[in-house]
């Protein structure tokens, strides 16, 4: 294992996103306030999804949740388009890197840059919203997962993408449909039956409702179920990205 190269091109990732933090960082964070402060103050007093549970409180930790996948996946699918587009790629692809400390070096980043917005957004909503604390250990697994999984979703789309069109259209239909019917805005539990069990073949609302009980104690589904499926989705959508990594597909033309 190069250490040392992958340290390299995870710090490089990891710098890259940081110095353009207002973009990175701080939008994501005001977007997701506008959304808290939107739905929060039409529906609190309207809508009650668990018991001694505000509809902010839930709303919160669905929010923070999908601002974390997000940027996991345009932290990765923007740098390695971006590096693939203008030839960059070419130097990653000469050093003594494996297709397994590539991989893990760009995931990690996607991961930092995930929890580093939610950190952020928890912190802000902080201002707003009364939210409890269950299980950080939860969270902490929930997020690393969540974003890991997005930042393996980034590689591939980029990858497999030709134009910037895209890479867009992979985002747009895609990741953000599966963001928000996951349960983020409401309990899946409350639609009716045929929607009720399309969301449960959703694994990004595993990601969302294992997350959630990590704040409020309460879920959709077994935490325990949420942890196994998040879990097999990851081994999944690694071994997808790692075999394309391995073969060189779209990367070594």
């Amino acid at each position: 294992m190069n250490w040392y190269g992958l340290y390299t091109l995870f710090s490089k990732e990891v710098w890259r996103f940081l110095k353009v933090a207002i973009q990175t960082l701080l939008t994501p964070i005001v977007t997701v306030l506008l959304y808290l402060l939107v739905f929060s103050s039409v529906l609190s007093s309207h809508v009650q999804v668990y018991e001694s549970v505000d509809y902010a409180a839930f709303l919160v930790p669905g929010l923070i949740m999908m601002t974390i996948i997000q940027n996991a996946f345009a932290n990765t699918s923007s740098s390695l388009f971006q590096a693939k587009t203008i030839g960059s790629i070419v130097f990653i692809l000469l050093a003594p890197l494996s297709s397994w400390e590539c991989y893990l070096a760009y995931v990690g980043a996607a991961v930092v840059r995930g929890l580093l917005v939610g950190i952020g957004v928890w912190i802000a909503a902080l201002w707003f919203v009364h939210l409890p604390l269950h299980n950080l250990l939860i969270l902490l697994i929930f997020s690393i997962l969540g974003s890991a999984i997005l930042g393996t979703l980034g590689i591939i789309g980029a990858i497999v993408s030709e134009k910037w069109d895209h890479l867009s259209a992979f985002q747009n239909f895609v990741i953000l449909p599966l963001s928000f019917l996951s349960g983020v805005f409401y309990s899946v539990n409350n639609l009716p039956g045929i929607w009720r069990e399309i969301s449960h073949y959703n694994p990004f609302f595993y990601m969302i409702d294992g997350f959630r009980y990590g704040f409020l104690g309460v879920s959709d589904v077994p935490i325990i179920t949420s942890l196994w499926i998040t879990t097999i989705f990851m081994i999944l959508v690694a071994a997808i990205c790692l075999r394309i990594l391995q073969t060189g597909y779209k990367v070594r033309g």
